[in-house]
């Protein structure tokens, strides 16, 4: 309800947020009764509203409002790399040529040569580079990457081709600078032990370090529906407090001495929370881990108070522990698809627990339930992921019953041996067995990919598809009675709507160096190369698996000056001075786009890079009619544009 709107809620939507939330609470606590959980839902959404409103400006930091080229000094902060394989540096206490300290922005993330001298953790370094603001929506109602950098205090992105020079070294004072440089250090240690992508992957589920794994085993890895393993989320975390508990439990039960005077599962429970804790520091702290972390801590505290650690209660404080700290995660789909599959994994295995349904022979069970989590996991998570993704691993089941055991009983257990081995120099030895359970995930990755339709492609949904989804999921876990069948009925609805989606007939890039048509044969792009982030997003949410050269083929047209014909009207895109210079007259039934201006006689409708500017990316119907604006909002994150 805060994200929804086009401009941002004002004073008086904020204060009527509290005063509502404020006022249902005390009807909810004086008047409990059969829908009073709806009425605490109420008063929750509204302080959300609240309480999001104000992250969205404690966060607020300055924000580059031109494109910068020149030089740029700042203090490392982040390491990682980019979808296209580039890695980045993150830079705080910037500095930039002739701009103002009150307009220097918090945060800058610049792509740095793969030459470049080694980065160190907490140094000052200098180079020349560009930098713009980071980039809104490529398409009316995408992904909006300027909200994302908002509440990462990112006030501008870019990129350098020119040596990184160090103008200072670390000095650590800061608790957080000092635990990167350990990050690294260990990652470092741990690729040179474990060469290759079987090293990065090794350094990714222990320090959240994934510069070291290449994109043939990223792609591999998301075609086989395994890369969640690459990210250190519940499942590592769950993994390694569950280990760690169960060895200490263990430990302690077979010293009779102890296991009969001390509470060994709450000791088991410290323990396990206190390397939890630890390898959240370890890994960065970044949004996935806090959520996998609060969660833990809250199953391990339910332990230590002699209460189920496993039930929706404690999952619901794990989820409102992690939209306090961070209410913009709502809308990752990193909170997203861990919290469907959390709570529909608790609520099928309560239901078989309180049902008193055996999963087989003694001997099977193990087995049966690895196969059903896996199974409850895929498909809760299956909609929130093809809806972020455009994508969906066919054969991503059977990839997970053979990797995921694997993980928990080879690779996690190994990484816990080689951290007790490393003070005696013998970490090497947990290493090589994590490697070798590493190799066959990877393994098993490269072989679902090459399986043929291994990974299909779907449309994007609408708006209200993933918001409904999961309103009756939710519905249908936690009410009861028949009544909680209308939850299954909202699923099928949202399902339905998603059927349906239509996606737009004509869209023009907001710097119009592209354009794309929707064609019988798919969406005709009208450059083969250039703005290829833009075209692949297009083609990813056309649920299209066309590359931008295939897509740019099915538009017949070809030379500086390029026609297509949808509908009743015929698009123009008009490429170089040349071109536009030929270019005098247009028709009513026109679209002519240009990346220069245009001086025509005619009626025609006009889209050229200064109107672009103001207004950003736009969507259009076959015959010529305006469906969408990306920039017409007026948010914290979004700069002022004029229309017209």
């Amino acid at each position: 309800m805060y994200f929804a709107p086009l401009h941002e809620p004002g004073l008086a939507v904020i204060v009527t947020c509290a005063t509502l939330a404020l006022v249902l609470a005390f009807v909810a606590v004086l008047h409990p009764g059969a829908w009073t959980p709806l009425i605490w839902a109420a008063a929750l959404v509204a302080a959300g509203v609240v309480l999001v409103s104000s992250r969205a400006h404690h966060v607020a930091a300055p924000v580059l409002g031109w494109r910068y080229f020149g030089p740029v000094e700042g203090r490392v902060v982040g390491l990682d790399r980019s979808a296209t394989d580039r890695l980045r540096v993150t830079l705080d206490q910037v500095r930039l040529d002739r701009v103002p300290p009150a307009a220097v922005p918090h945060g800058v993330r610049i792509s740095v040569p793969e030459d470049s001298l080694r980065i160190i953790p907490g140094a000052r370094i200098m180079t020349t580079a560009h930098l713009s603001p980071p980039q809104g929506p490529v398409e009316p109602g995408g992904f909006d990457f300027r909200r994302h950098a908002w509440f990462q205090r990112l006030g501008a992105v870019g990129y350098t081709r020119a040596p990184v020079v160090i103008a200072a070294l670390p000095d650590h004072d800061e608790p957080r600078l000092h635990v990167f440089a350990i990050r690294v250090a260990i990652s470092k240690h741990i690729q040179d032990r474990l060469p290759g992508d079987v090293g990065g992957f090794a350094a990714a589920v222990t320090t959240g370090d994934r510069s070291g794994v290449g994109e043939e085993a990223i792609a591999a890895l998301r075609a086989s529906n395994l890369a969640h393993l690459l990210a250190i989320s519940g499942l590592h975390m769950g993994l390694l407090a569950g280990f760690v508990y169960s060895s200490i439990r263990f430990g302690l039960s077979l010293i009779p001495s102890l296991a009969l005077r001390l509470p060994v599962r709450k000791l088991a429970a410290i323990g396990a929370l206190v390397v939890a804790a630890g390898y959240l520091a370890l890994s960065g702290g970044n949004v996935a881990t806090q959520r996998a972390f609060v969660m833990v801590a809250v199953m391990l505290g339910a332990v230590l108070v002699d209460r189920r650690a496993l039930s929706l209660r404690s999952l619901s404080v794990a989820a409102l522990v992690v939209l306090l700290l961070r209410p913009e995660a709502l809308l990752g789909p990193g909170f997203q698809m861990s919290f469907a599959a959390t709570v529909a994994l608790v609520a099928v295995f309560g239901w078989v627990r309180d049902a008193d349904i055996m999963l087989g022979p003694r001997w099977l069970q193990p087995v049966m339930g690895v196969v059903l989590s896996s199974a409850v996991a895929g498909l809760a998570t299956a909609p929130f992921g093809a809806a972020h993704f455009n994508t969906v691993a066919h054969y991503g089941l059977m990839a997970n019953l053979v990797s995921v055991p694997v993980m928990g009983t080879l690779v996690i257990p190994s990484a816990v041996l080689a951290l007790v081995l490393t003070p005696v120099g013998l970490d090497w030895i947990g290493l090589e067995l994590m490697g070798l359970g590493l190799r066959w995930i990877l393994a098993v990755a490269h072989w679902v990919q090459d399986l043929d339709g291994a990974q299909g492609h779907v449309v994007s949904s609408g708006p209200a598809v993933l918001p409904l989804l999961a309103l009756g999921g939710l519905w249908l876990v936690l009410w009861r009675g028949r009544l909680r069948l209308a939850g299954g009925g909202a699923m099928i609805l949202a399902l339905g709507l998603w059927a349906q989606a239509e996606r737009p007939a004509i869209l023009i890039a907001d710097t119009a160096g592209l354009v794309g048509v929707m064609t019988d044969e798919g969406r005709a792009l009208s450059k083969p190369r250039g703005a290829g982030f833009i075209a692949d997003v297009w083609l990813e949410n056309d649920g299209d698996g066309a590359d931008q050269a295939t897509a740019a083929a099915r538009w017949p047209d070809s030379g500086g000056t390029r026609r297509l014909s949808t509908g009743t009207v015929e698009v123009i895109h008009v490429t170089g001075k040349r071109s536009a210079g030929e270019l005098t007259t247009c028709l009513d039934n026109q679209i002519v786009v240009s990346a220069v201006p245009l001086t025509l006689d005619g009626s025609c409708l006009v889209f050229d890079a200064d109107h672009l500017l103001s207004t950003g990316s736009v969507s259009l119907t076959r015959d010529g009619k305006l469906t969408g604006i990306a920039g017409e909002g007026r948010r914290l994150w979004s700069p002022p544009r004029s229309f017209q």
